[in-house]
């Protein structure tokens, strides 16, 4: 049998977790997928599967050979679409990732955008507040804020957001307002673990304090609805307060000792072709998000 064939089937049975939703996967009978897999082991002279009546699970060394499947998989289908030529019609799906609320405000309006323009495409997005490894995780487009430091993914500048403390009028007017950061450890705190996973706080000239916050929320949302309640002071990126401090809600405080503004960058995972989904989505998003800056 064609071995990129039996590597299909293969991933399909192990992504299902089952030979039935594999072969419902592909269109396939079970009986034809199981001889599928069949030969594959024995083709490898290994064992990729553990089965029982109750469920489907690959072996260790099933598991690199999955990663492996998936990534040429992967690269054959890149190579197709590059024979299709600039003007071929995207196909298929993406997986694209984007922090949170960014993702909300700024990538999702661009989605519908590709979406109503390309009607064969369908996109799978994860608004996380984490970095997302798109190699790992099998992401095919990322947005993310900060410095780079993986080296194996295309990135392309389209903008920056400053990180910023906040507080409501009502604070500040009842606890006065800190004007440097030592002032910061007799003032109550909110810390969103999302962007700020720790207690030590860096500010511009190279200086640092640690503080013990008051209240530790794992969404930025809740740090801002405490915020704006009165609680306490917060740091967060300009884009996710800046309506508030348009409305007047919140003020930002200390901008002098700012840290430096973070870059914002659209991501793809680099490869030998570069697939016409991958492309004119990328290409989009590039073109709406140019000039993305601080708000504030």
């Amino acid at each position: 049998m064609d071995r990129l064939h039996l590597m299909t089937v293969f991933v399909a049975v192990a992504e299902e977790e089952s030979f039935n939703g594999g072969a419902r996967r592909l269109a396939m009978s079970p009986p034809a997928v199981t001889r599928c897999v069949a030969a594959l082991e024995a083709r490898l002279g290994v064992k990729l599967l553990d089965r029982t009546t109750r469920y489907v699970r690959v072996t260790e060394v099933g598991q690199r050979y999955l990663d492996d499947a998936r990534r040429i998989i992967a690269e054959v289908d890149e190579a197709d679409e590059a024979v299709v030529g600039i003007n071929g019609t995207p196909k298929g799906q993406l997986t694209v990732t984007a922090p949170v609320l960014f993702g909300k405000l700024f990538v999702t309006p661009v989605l519908v955008e590709y979406l109503q323009r390309y009607p064969q495409m369908d996109v799978n997005a994860l608004f996380l507040d984490r970095v997302v490894n798109l190699m790992e995780e099998g992401v095919d487009v990322g947005v993310r804020i900060g410095e780079l430091p993986d080296s194996s993914m295309k990135a392309l500048r389209v903008g920056e957001v400053r990180r910023v403390l906040v507080a409501s009028p009502g604070y500040l007017a009842e606890h006065g307002t800190p004007g440097e950061p030592g002032d910061l450890v007799g003032h109550r705190i909110v810390a969103a673990t999302g962007v700020t996973p720790s207690v030590e706080w860096k500010f511009a000239q190279g200086r640092s304090v640690r503080l013990r916050p008051r209240l530790t929320v794992t969404t930025n949302e809740a740090a801002i609805e405490a915020v704006k309640a009165g609680f306490g002071m917060t740091r967060l990126m300009s884009y996710q307060v800046a309506s508030w401090v348009a409305a007047g809600e919140l003020r930002v405080v200390m901008e002098e000792f700012e840290t430096a503004a973070l870059p914002i960058h659209v991501l793809h995972r680099e490869g030998r072709h570069k697939s016409a989904k991958v492309r004119t989505l990328v290409d989009l998003m590039v073109e709406r998000l140019r000039g993305v800056n601080s708000p504030i």
